[in-house]
């Protein structure tokens, strides 16, 4: 192990007071001087500012975008060629058994696709992106990456480029922003309405502070940035999802079209179609789920999950844990057997020792403000 990279915005989060922490191989902003909880309910109130730069930025070429796309989906269970230009949507990268290798986001920006991965699976996307047939993959690294979130987020954003204010949710534009052209989306990690802002490196400080400058926008860190997209019951590959988990499993299914799936007019074709299809059709195993614990106290990544309180044999486990500012409570994911995954049903976790009731709950925990 290296020295941790940094990005483009190191010397930004330092001047602002942030708690720095190596994340996915990078120094990050785990929170500023305002804290975690209010970061949290600043971004639902207002807007946040986010550094994603650690995520990989990933462009593919062909001989046509038809012709990526087509490749493409022999890696991905999604509709890649049915995405219109200007369009991003979600997608998963899967493997032979099922399992998922990550999770990214995908744009048609007419001559070419642009692929948003994690950051600690950027090597890992890169080399399986790689072994495509008659595809260019160029890994973006001159470029930042901004996520600007909240309700606030289009009025702040159309000060700068009054065309943000018309772009739909999963829209993508090329618009100009302090000068720079800037690749943006309509979408984010939050459950709130806002946007991810690719920026050329050396124009990314001079951009956040344009945003920051406005009196809705604040800086936000790792740490309200996790208990957002936890509350928003969005997963967290490495925790929530993994190689071991499908998307049937991981209630992701709303993320394979129809065109891909059983009868479809592209069906299969992609790493672990069986077993996704078959899952997809008959139902998983098990499901991830939205738990709420009793009481004040958080149940963590990590705490065992019981069918009953005496029980000697755990039936699944949290996965993502931790307390909802928004919802004034704690908040946890996990993944529980089938006849257990019915919303009102109580299981036990395991904390320090007592067993404690949690009552498994739909997700999100707080409704989505997307701009459709």
């Amino acid at each position: 192990m290296g020295e941790p990279l940094r990005t483009p915005l190191h010397a930004l989060h330092v001047e602002l007071g942030a708690r720095m922490v190596v994340f996915a191989g990078y120094e990050m902003p785990l929170q500023y001087p305002m804290g975690v909880m209010q970061e949290h309910l600043h971004t639902r109130a207002r807007a946040g500012l986010f550094d994603v730069s650690h995520m990989g930025q990933v462009i593919l070429r062909a001989d046509s975008t038809a012709a990526a796309a087509e490749a493409l989906e022999t890696l991905v269970p999604v509709d890649v060629a049915g995405l219109a230009e200007g369009r991003q949507r979600y997608g998963l990268f899967t493997d032979d058994s099922g399992g998922l290798l990550d999770d990214l986001m995908l744009a048609n920006r007419g001559d070419h696709l642009f692929l948003v991965v994690n950051a600690a699976r950027k090597a890992h996307d890169l080399a399986h992106l790689r072994t495509l047939q008659g595809v260019e993959v160029h890994e973006i690294t001159d470029r930042a990456l901004l996520a600007l979130q909240g309700p606030a987020a289009e009025a702040v954003l159309a000060d700068l480029a009054p065309e943000a204010a018309d772009m739909r949710f999963m829209d993508v534009a090329t618009l100009t922003l302090e000068g720079a052209e800037c690749w943006v989306s309509r979408s984010g990690y939050t459950g709130e309405d806002g946007y991810e802002i690719s920026v050329p490196a050396d124009r990314a400080e001079a951009l956040a502070r344009r945003l920051l400058a406005h009196g809705d926008v604040a800086p936000i860190g790792l740490g309200a940035r996790d208990s957002l997209r936890l509350e928003a019951g969005l997963c967290l590959y490495g925790h929530d999802i993994d190689e071991s988990t499908t998307p049937a499993e991981a209630a992701l299914g709303w993320a394979i079209q129809k065109v891909r799936r059983r009868d479809g007019a592209r069906a299969g074709g992609f790493p672990g179609a069986e077993t996704i299809l078959r899952e997809l059709a008959d139902g998983p195993a098990r499901r991830r789920v939205g738990l709420r614990p009793e009481g004040r106290a958080p149940m963590r990544e990590g705490v065992p999950l019981y069918a009953g309180a005496d029980d000697d044999t755990p039936v699944g486990r949290i996965t993502s844990g931790g307390f909802g500012p928004t919802v004034g409570g704690p908040v946890a994911m996990g993944y529980v057997p089938a006849e257990l995954a019915a919303p009102g049903t109580v299981v036990h976790g395991e904390l320090r020792g007592k067993r404690l009731p949690l009552t498994v709950t739909a997700l999100p925990f707080t409704p989505a403000n997307f701009k459709r």
